[in-house]
């Protein structure tokens, strides 16, 4: 579950963990990655930043799910410090089950830009195979340039759009659907 990634993108050691290897002082970890990207008003879900009993019983829920094979959560770790994360969920619904959502990816700002958010992914959409997922699909704020440059170059495709749907205070944001199908291999994935 844990891979080292020496020289991704200039980064000299980095190494992402599965939720086997995440350990309980995770959630205080990731509570503060998505409160500095909240703050500097990354497109995460939230307008404020969460709060950590929330952020805990989130990766508790996750984490169970990993576990039980209904999900994969990734962790990077840099110098030994969490600096991203990201995971996938298995629908519930019975006829959904054989597909997934990518539902979060987040790497601190102090990281970005060093192929961590590549990495994790490139990672999720591995484990999303191995898991027998057919459909990996998930939704970004249309002005997420950045991230949907990553999911188009990782083999996602945009499957659909709902403009002005995403509301921050008085500005309202495109929510982009992209999906990529596991069940055909992708050169890129």
């Amino acid at each position: 579950m844990s891979r080292n990634v020496s020289g991704a993108a200039g980064v000299g050691d980095l190494v992402i963990v599965g939720a086997a290897a995440v350990g309980g002082e995770f959630a205080g970890a990731a509570q503060g990655i998505l409160a500095e990207l909240v703050l500097g008003g990354a497109a995460l879900g939230w307008v404020e930043p969460p709060s950590g009993e929330e952020v805990a019983a989130l990766v508790e829920e996750v984490v169970a799910r990993s576990r039980a094979g209904d999900g994969a959560l990734r962790v990077a770790y840099l110098g030994g410090r969490p600096v991203g994360f990201g995971y996938w969920l298995r629908h519930r619904r019975p006829t959904h089950r054989p597909h997934a959502e990518l539902e979060k990816l987040a790497v601190s700002a102090a990281a970005q830009g060093r192929g961590i958010g590549r990495a994790l992914t490139t990672a999720l959409i591995a484990d999303a195979r191995a898991a027998g997922i057919e459909v990996l699909t998930l939704d970004a704020r249309g002005d997420n340039a950045d991230a949907l440059h990553l999911y188009y170059s990782l083999g996602f495709t945009e499957y659909g759009r709902l403009p002005d749907y995403v509301a921050v205070g008085e500005r309202r944001y495109d929510k982009v659907f992209a999906m990529v199908d596991l069940r055909r291999a992708h050169p890129r994935a």
